[in-house]
């Protein structure tokens, strides 16, 4: 049983952990090779990765998709340590609205069109932050979502996760607020409530014991005789 309830907590807290990762906002550098808008039809495993059409737009299965096509400065550790080198990296551009995940974009137009902006080329870059959540998974044909971009310094500009660390303060600081709470709670209402159930437990089981004492007492009694 001990066994059982560590695997739930692990369990849960792995699907925590993954889940964190794919909503919260992720910061990288990079260079702009250019944008593209394509038709996409939204099926199987992308319609739980993406987002909504457009504010404004009716939802269906086929969408006007926004691509960003960059050059990513490979970074371990969070993106916090530069491992040298560049790999392709695509972006999605759509809005959220006012749905999951909440960051409430409705400017997904004027982000294709800064982006397109801030395009470069090799000889000449131009080095950008694009803040984004999401996973690339490329046999799913899914790109994380693009929420923001703005210049950076340098290729080797690492922009400090300063929002990720609020966050996680006050999800931390949720949970224990929580945790207090239940603990009140239990010791307030469930324990005084699991100790009147123990008493009657105890009476109800001391006056079967009586009875039973009686009865074989009562049996007793026609032995002897």
């Amino acid at each position: 049983m001990r066994n059982f309830r560590r695997a739930v907590r692990i369990t849960v807290f792995l699907i925590l952990a993954l889940w964190l990762h794919y909503v919260m906002p992720q910061q990288d550098t990079v260079r702009i090779t250019g944008t593209v808008e394509q038709d996409e039809n939204i099926s199987g495993l992308q319609r739980y990765f993406y987002a909504q059409a457009d504010s404004g737009a009716a939802e269906s299965a086929r969408r006007n998709l926004r691509l960003i096509n960059t050059q990513k400065q490979r970074t371990w550790l969070f993106g916090l340590i530069h491992r040298g080198g560049e790999r392709t990296m695509v972006y999605r551009n759509e809005d959220t609205g006012w749905i999951y995940p909440p960051y409430f974009k409705f400017d997904s137009s004027d982000l294709q069109a800064e982006a397109e902006n801030y395009a470069s080329t090799a000889a000449e870059p131009k080095w950008v932050v694009i803040t984004h959540y999401g996973w690339r998974i490329n046999f799913g044909t899914i790109y994380p979502n693009a929420v923001s971009v703005r210049p950076a310094p340098g290729p080797d500009y690492r922009p400090f996760p300063w929002v990720n660390l609020v966050l996680f303060a006050v999800m931390i600081a949720g949970a224990l607020f929580l945790r207090a709470m239940w603990r009140q709670f239990r010791e307030r209402t469930l324990d005084p409530l699991a100790n009147r159930a123990e008493d009657r437990m105890d009476h109800v089981q001391a006056d079967l014991a009586k009875r039973r004492g009686r009865f074989r007492r009562w049996l007793g009694s026609w032995k002897s005789k």
